[in-house]
């Protein structure tokens, strides 16, 4: 993980506004929310190790659930995970949960971020930050 200084940090947005202007840019709300906080991805690439931009942001007023919710935006970072190729094999976690989640767990959830990426970062940080500050 490498945090990326940005002047969207602690600002304060309703939430659908975050999303009518970063999902157009290619952000997504990852899947891992849950009612207090969440965050942007912005996928940079995926050749073997998948390297992501992500933005945290935290409900401020009212939960995630809820129609108007506003969200303080915290320091975004990049980060990385490589993960194997194919299906698992082991079963772990029986056939319900196979059904479901067949692919492999990261190999490596927090692989190293080459600077390349980091300076990708910075730039779509940028980007953001043109976007969301008049």
């Amino acid at each position: 993980m490498v945090p990326i200084e940005s002047k969207i940090e602690h600002t304060i947005f309703p939430l659908y506004i975050l999303e009518d202007l970063l999902k157009p840019e290619g952000f997504v709300i990852g899947s891992n929310w849950d009612y207090e906080k969440g965050y942007f991805d912005y996928k940079i690439d995926d050749k073997g190790v998948y390297y992501y931009l992500r933005i945290p942001f935290y409900a401020v007023a009212g939960s995630l659930d809820y129609p108007g919710v506003t969200v303080r935006v915290d320091k975004p970072f990049l980060l990385a995970h490589e993960y194997q190729k194919g299906y698992d094999e082991t079963g772990i976690g029986g056939a319900v949960r196979g059904a479901f989640d067949q692919f492999q767990s990261p190999t490596n959830p927090d692989t190293d971020v080459p600077s390349e990426y980091v300076e990708i970062g910075k730039d779509l940080m940028q980007k953001v930050e043109k976007i969301l500050l008049p």
